[in-house]
């Protein structure tokens, strides 16, 4: 156990007090205690030089960057003694056994372990299928069942438009001769016609069954591989299903009063109803599963990325970042059970602090300046928000949201005075009729005068409410950009979004892919401040009762 902790020298804490309680790991700002644990250990990962993993920084080893999530958690030992444990998520340089940070729950890599074994077994049938797949014959036979097809529908498709026209010949010729011959030479050149008809339709017949056997022994021979490929690729569905329960079974977490409870105990109460695939393997976790299982009293925590930005997520390198809410939070609920935890600052609202300015209505809306902070409608644990305060006093009758904005964006919000007007408006919204201009203040300072960015967007299912770029099933998400002001170490720009996707402005700015650069304030995807530096300035849409355009605007002072 000892050379999993790293003791804090006296004079490094000596001038710093013990937190109250244990950190809220879902929004937090990181105690002094382990901002000092993380960059002791961001020094470990510069320095060290045996980790044997590309994290996509300068004089990395050779292979695909991979950024990793790191966490420190700072205990206090049986003697005393303040310190701090590190760890990471998933696996690091495709191990679980680093010296200095603790290990996992369960390790699927030690030797001959099940986990090993069974992925042995589902290799060997991923190679299996690779070999028939890519088999000669079968991709010759696959291609030429394809261009047969092809041919089929082309050859048929052309004697049928010339056996239409030749039907269109006889029945010509049918109205000439009828004309020009009497009743029983007409009667022999019916018969000769009404046997070009027949002929025809033989003909297609015979084209027809041609074709139709030519693919049938083709699809025969497709089908004699394809039977081999099926039952394999079942196998290896259902040895995965059981090899993944397998491993579920053997994690097993602690509390601090030393109860245990498995990932399925864990997950059957929430809505995934099984544990999503890679649960428990995340950092703070396994530091938690190592404190409790080595008599160490949690401090505090903090969580780290470090690393080249993945793709998909938004993560910058040696930021904090709270524990993920669909993985981590069922199984924290447990293993934090009955240690005293900060209260979640986004419940900690003062419902005075946030005036609601309306700057317009009439009988059909209302146009209202919503401050940072303050929600546009009731959350599970907050009422307040522009809709209770509208209808609590400030508007006559039901106020029916039309659309919304993040709690912590400021600027105009229209909300609908009558059902017919909230109709027609929101249908302008449907219809991205409507324009709208934000202006924020970007984290770095942007060389570039403007432009588009154009990201598919999509919920990040096991940590909400993040979003991911996702280039497969994201949705079409296209923004406008442009400077307004440079300063020393950020930038003022105007966002026109042509698309009406959840946290589109924040994605789109802080994503590597985007402008790289966070809206100040952002704490989903940069770094908490006193709020976001995003504001709703302009809004125009078709009045519901006038038919006219109606604009509004209120200018934010950043």
């Amino acid at each position: 156990m000892g050379d999993k902790i790293a003791y804090f020298s006296g004079e490094s804490i000596k001038d710093i007090a013990l937190p109250e309680r244990f950190t809220f790991p879902f929004f937090y700002e990181p105690h002094p205690l382990s901002r000092l644990a993380a960059a002791d250990l961001q020094y470990y990962l510069e320095t060290h030089t045996g980790l044997d993993h590309n994290f996509g920084l300068e004089n990395d080893t050779d292979g695909a960057p991979i950024g990793k999530m790191f966490g420190v958690l700072v205990i206090k030992d049986q003697q005393g003694r303040l310190g701090y444990l590190s760890g990471f998520s998933g696996k690091l340089a495709n191990s679980n056994d680093h010296p200095k940070f603790v290990p996992p729950v369960f390790d699927m890599l030690t030797e001959n372990s099940f986990f090993l074994q069974g992925l042995e077994i589902i290799t060997g049938i991923n190679t299996r299928i690779d070999q028939l797949s890519n088999d000669e014959n079968y991709l010759r036979l696959q291609l030429e069942l394809k261009e047969a097809l092809q041919t089929s529908n082309t050859d048929i498709n052309a004697l049928k438009a010339q056996l239409r026209l030749n039907k269109e010949n006889r029945k010509l010729l049918r109205a000439t001769l009828k004309e020009r011959l009497n009743e029983a030479d007409y009667a022999i050149a019916e018969a000769d016609i009404i046997n070009q008809s027949l002929a025809d339709k033989r003909q297609l017949k015979y084209l027809s069954d041609e074709w139709m056997q030519t693919i049938r022994e083709l699809q025969a021979q497709v089908v004699a591989f394809d039977a081999q490929i099926e039952p394999l690729k079942n196998e290896r569905k259902e040895r995965s299903a059981d090899l993944q329960q397998q491993i579920f079974e053997q994690y097993s977490f602690l509390n601090k009063d030393l109860k245990r409870k498995s990932l399925q105990e864990i997950f059957k109460e929430t809505p995934f109803g099984k544990p999503p695939a890679g649960s428990g393997e995340c950092a703070l976790p396994k530091l938690l599963q190592f404190a409790f299982k080595n008599g160490l009293q949690p401090i505090a925590m903090a969580e780290f990325w470090w690393g080249a930005s993945p793709k998909s997520d938004i993560r910058k390198h040696q930021q904090f970042y709270p524990a993920c809410t669909g993985k981590c939070k069922p199984i924290l609920a447990h293993m934090l059970e009955g240690i005293e935890i900060d209260a979640n600052p986004l419940l900690d609202i003062k419902e005075d602090r946030h005036p609601l300015e309306i700057i317009f209505e009439d009988d059909s809306f209302v146009v209202v300046n919503k401050p940072s902070g303050l929600r546009s409608v009731p959350g599970v644990n907050i009422d307040d928000s522009v809709y209770s305060r509208l209808k609590q006093g400030l508007l006559a009758t039901e106020p029916l949201i039309i659309h919304r904005l993040d709690m912590d964006t400021s600027g105009l919000l229209v909300v609908a005075k009558t059902p017919s007007a909230h109709k027609h408006i929101q249908r302008q919204f449907l219809q991205r009729t409507v324009r709208k201009r934000y202006t924020a203040l970007l984290s770095k300072v942007i060389h570039q005068s403007g432009g588009m960015i154009d990201l598919p967007l999509g919920p990040d299912l096991f940590n909400r409410p993040r979003q991911l770029v996702c280039f497969e099933t994201g949705k079409k998400s296209v923004t406008k950009w442009e400077v307004v002001k440079r300063y020393a170490d950020t930038t003022k720009v105007n966002f026109w979004p042509l698309t009406g996707r959840t946290h589109q402005l924040r994605m789109h700015s802080a994503h590597a892919s985007g402008l790289n650069a966070p809206i100040v304030g952002d704490d989903l995807y940069g770094t908490p401040s006193e709020r976001m530096y995003l504001h709703a300035a302009e809004i125009e849409f078709v009045h519901p009762a006038t038919r006219e355009k109606v604009s509004f605007a209120i200018e934010e002072g950043f």
